[in-house]
């Protein structure tokens, strides 16, 4: 097991928005990832930590190729777009778009006059030349659920699969196989080492207990 520390890595950032890059494949980045970040596991490839500032955007940018996902951590976005335009995240909501090979355009805003906070992650498609698609979830506390990959026809399938835990003290979560975790909340015990907020997490069928509330996002293979 290693653990990687956001905290650790350069602090950058572009329109209204301020990130660290913590996963930047060299597949997709080659030279020009940031020094320090990691390789993704199987089409995981991409994961930035970011913080909106008041009424900041991303502005209007577009995607082709990959698979999107905004995992909301505190405060609110509105989704503008060509996939569900004016669909909102807040919460612990969590929102996957598939560009395809149709492509799509997009602009998270925060509508608020405080910080929030969003982290997103890539994912190359399983099969290129899909059509677009948009997911929405909203995850509860107490229990690990699947937004993305599998054999679930409730998420786009690909071969890596992404779980959050919304952990309570004391709750356990395995998951067998090869895995990268992001803890966004709290403090949970794997493998007999602690990890908090910011600490990226990679290694072989995961055991983990919450040692307070927690939040975790769990890709695996």
């Amino acid at each position: 097991m290693k653990i990687l520390k956001r905290d650790t890595l350069k602090r950058g950032g572009f329109a209204g928005l301020r990130e660290t890059r913590v996963v930047m494949d060299s597949r997709v980045f080659g030279k020009r990832a940031n020094p320090g970040t990691w390789n993704g596991l199987d089409n995981f490839v991409y994961l930035a930590d970011a913080r909106f500032l008041p009424h900041g955007e991303t502005k209007m940018h577009g995607h082709r190729e990959v698979d999107v996902l905004s995992v909301m951590v505190e405060g609110r976005i509105s989704h503008e777009g060509s996939l569900e335009h004016g669909k909102g995240l807040e919460g612990n909501d969590v929102q996957v778009q598939r560009a395809g090979g149709e492509g799509f355009e997009h602009n998270e805003v925060n509508p608020d006059g405080e910080e929030n906070r969003m982290i997103q992650l890539w994912f190359m498609p399983q099969k290129k030349g899909e059509s677009a698609g948009y997911r929405h979830y909203s995850p509860k506390q107490g229990e690990l659920t699947r937004v993305y990959g599998g054999r679930n026809d409730d998420t786009f399938a690909s071969s890596t699969k992404v779980d959050i835990a919304l952990m309570n003290a004391g709750q356990t979560v395995e998951v067998t196989g090869e895995y990268m975790a992001y803890v966004t909340n709290g403090t949970v015990k794997i493998h007999g080492s602690e990890a908090t907020d910011g600490d990226l997490i990679k290694g072989k069928n995961l055991v983990m207990e919450a040692l307070s509330d927690s939040k975790i996002i769990v890709c695996s293979q």
